[in-house]
């Protein structure tokens, strides 16, 4: 028995991961097309037609711009707050997109748990300029694994939801003097640097260096700018900093994508 997680796509152009149990498979925001998601499940071996349910974490087009598309031919359950749904909602409107009728909507409160088939699933507030962020961790056949994307610091809550996580994806977002000499405007260099923007690679450091209880097998970096960061160096910065307190398999830190799905990640 196993649990595994494929990072269909992670980055500012649309961001996907499937996280499965040996009778679950769960997608995990849905920011590519039907299209491209169904690409990258089919190259990494997976039938699309296997997915039980669509998970969101905010309403930010990165991050649900397939859900109308994928929830119809799918006819899959998608879950995501009331406040997440209702500004979703307000976006469908001004882009005149209607829902179909079989469209299947659950809610769920940040903070409180939920069952999707054998995966039990935590959900936690997270500080991004969203309505309602949240992150994830998932709990089946005795591991734990996170997503924890879209946050601009590590608050001492989210510190400790993912304590003891077996699988960790995490943001790494921008290298801090790449962002501050990069081509992006000012107000928008702000916004991501800011306590609802996105974590850099010298903050998830700080992180690993310090409280991170350094219990994960794999450690996937997500969310990796293409303008103001570059693979190596968010690798080194959070190797570096997990030092000798590594335990991964095969020291293994893993970069997700935004151009290709990383093959499956299983544990177990």
């Amino acid at each position: 028995m196993a649990v595994g997680m494929t990072v269909l796509a992670s980055g500012s152009k649309g961001n996907s991961t499937m996280v499965a149990s040996s009778r679950t498979r769960i997608l995990v925001d849905a920011g590519l097309s039907c299209r491209e998601t169904f690409r990258r499940l089919r190259s990494c071996g997976i039938d699309p037609t296997t997915l039980d349910a669509i998970l969101i974490s905010h309403e930010h087009s990165d991050h649900v711009a397939g859900v109308p598309v994928l929830a119809r031919k799918l006819r899959i359950p998608v879950f995501m707050t009331p406040q997440t749904r209702a500004a979703w909602k307000r976006q469908l409107a001004v882009q005149r997109i209607e829902l179909k009728a079989e469209f299947r909507s659950e809610t769920f409160e940040p903070g409180r748990s939920l069952q999707i088939g054998d995966i039990a699933i935590s959900s936690f507030t997270i500080p991004h300029d969203a309505v309602d962020p949240v992150g994830f961790t998932f709990r089946a056949e005795g591991m734990k694994m996170a997503i924890v994307t879209d946050l601009g610091y590590m608050p001492a809550s989210v510190r400790q939801h993912v304590r003891e996580c077996d699988l960790l994806m995490i943001e790494s977002n921008h290298d801090l003097e790449m962002l501050r000499l990069g081509p992006y405007p000012w107000p928008v260099k702000q916004r991501v640097m800011s306590r609802v923007g996105h974590l850099s690679n010298t903050a998830l450091a700080e992180f690993f260096s310090g409280e991170y209880d350094g219990d994960a097998m794999v450690v996937v970096l997500a969310h990796l700018s293409e303008q103001n960061n570059h693979p190596e160096l968010a690798r080194a910065s959070a190797e570096q900093a997990l030092g000798n307190r590594r335990t991964l398999m095969q020291n293994r830190v893993l970069l997700a994508r935004q151009s290709q799905a990383l093959e499956t990640i299983t544990i177990g």
